[in-house]
């Protein structure tokens, strides 16, 4: 069954049917959510994030103002902004769940209450994905701010709007978007969750990869570096990836972060501001305490990317089966629920498996690729194709068979027809599951 409206992951209790004790339990997909059964006596868990439980003791926007009235290991906000003049706003983009109709009017509020005739740019972080659309903007801020504030949505691609900063420490060149180098101030917006392999985001990533040039991020998600084991959900101690983000950060002069962890909901339960690692690392650490479960291997694991925005393309999807692959068994099958309305998500992405059928050949060439010649997407292909090399995946969407097969996955349309055919490549009639219903808002241990 599908709902119409968005509700928080529901567990319903066992029931009786047809002699049989089933589970029923609501998986993300777009903006509803699809209920499925599971025979209670093949099920080994369902790992969920703590966040579902956690009740904060204030309202998202009190949580907010909390944080920047008590900022870590920084002065507040509005005490940085007296005196500067060009003031820039580092805002995640289309492809993130981070609320900023709450967020960004309190730290417009701030900066405006130190420094009235501030010149305050919002400098949408993409990436490398695409440019973020005027209707997602105004989804994203609402129209009062779309009609009031300079909002500039950052290029990769654009040279001649990218400032040298010098090298990384891993050996890249550092390039960042103009607004973001030349500015008085520079402050971020964003979200802390799991992240597959800088350990979490929010905080540094707002800077690399968030508004850094193509060729920089590509350096930083070489294929050295996402095979490092510490390349990982939930591991900042030895990352590779995270060590050079931090120090992008350092270099632009980030000066001051408001980032927010939310729920099931995707409403704010847990708020930090202040210095972009101190405050970053006290967000990790409270994340860490509520989303940390503990494996539960099974020949099938169902997941999903936790609904819009996460699931809606595949290249995003490789996050929560990314989590799936922590506890599947070795040649056990993944059953992903991700609606793929914008279908693969990212060109290079797609073109590596169109264009070649063995794992081991695109495994291969990445892995002999110099850092400084990494080439768009890479890094998601890589860690999906050790994940294909090792567990099937049958991804249940709107995208279109013919692509998800180029994916080297299995389509499917329904959840009965997914397990289906898992069953059917397990050459089992008994098969043990474990559900993750939202993929990206645990870390497997």
């Amino acid at each position: 069954m599908v709902r119409s409206m968005r509700t928080a992951i529901i567990i319903i209790n066992p029931f009786w049917e047809g002699g049989l004790l089933l589970s029923q339990i609501a998986i993300p997909y777009g903006t509803t959510h699809i209920d499925i059964e599971i025979d209670a006596n093949r099920l080994n868990g369902i790992l969920i994030s703590q966040m579902s439980h956690y009740n904060p003791m204030a309202t998202p926007s009190q949580l907010v103002k909390q944080a920047l009235e008590h900022p870590i290991g920084s002065p507040k906000l509005r005490e940085l902004a007296r005196g500067k003049k060009k003031v820039t706003i580092i805002a995640s983009d289309h492809t993130r769940p981070v609320p900023s109709r709450i967020l960004m009017p309190l730290m417009l509020g701030e900066i405006r209450q130190g420094n009235p005739a501030a010149d305050i740019t919002i400098l949408i972080a993409t990436g490398c994905h695409r440019n973020t659309t005027k209707a997602e903007l105004t989804d994203k801020f609402g129209e009062e701010i779309i009609a009031k504030e300079k909002i500039v949505i950052h290029d990769c691609d654009d040279d001649q709007n990218m400032i040298p900063l010098g090298m990384l420490p891993s050996g890249g060149k550092l390039l960042l978007n103009r607004c973001a180098a030349e500015s008085d101030l520079l402050i971020a917006e964003g979200l802390i969750e799991p992240h597959f392999f800088a350990g979490f985001s929010g905080g540094r990533k707002s800077v690399l990869p968030g508004v850094a040039a193509r060729k920089t991020i590509m350096y930083n998600h070489n294929a050295n570096f996402i095979d490092n084991p510490n390349a990982r959900a939930g591991v900042l101690a030895g990352n590779p990836i995270h060590e050079d983000m931090s120090y992008a950060a350092r270099v632009a002069n980030l000066a001051f972060i408001a980032n927010v962890v939310i729920n099931d909901e995707k409403k704010i339960v847990y708020a930090v501001a202040g210095d972009f690692e101190q405050a970053h690392f006290e967000g990790c650490r409270f994340l860490s305490n509520q989303c940390c479960v503990q494996r539960k291997p099974a020949d099938i694991v169902i997941t999903s990317n936790g609904g819009y925005p996460l699931d809606q393309n595949i290249y995003q999807a490789v996050k929560g089966i990314t989590t799936a692959a922590a506890t599947v068994n070795k040649n056990g099958v993944i059953i992903m629920f991700a609606k793929s309305d914008d279908g693969a998500g990212a060109e290079g992405f797609y073109r590596t498996f169109q264009q070649e059928k063995s794992l081991e050949r695109i495994l291969a060439r990445f892995r002999a690729t110099p850092k400084e010649e990494t080439i768009p997407d890479q890094w998601q292909s890589q860690i999906f194709a050790m994940i294909l090399q090792y567990a099937t995946v049958i991804y249940l969407s709107d995208a279109p068979d013919t692509m998800v097969r180029e994916f080297h996955m299995v389509p499917a349309h329904s959840f009965a027809e997914a397990m289906e055919k898992a069953l059917t490549i397990l050459k089992k009639s008994h098969a043990s599951v474990t559900v993750i219903p939202d993929g990206v808002s645990v870390i497997v241990t």
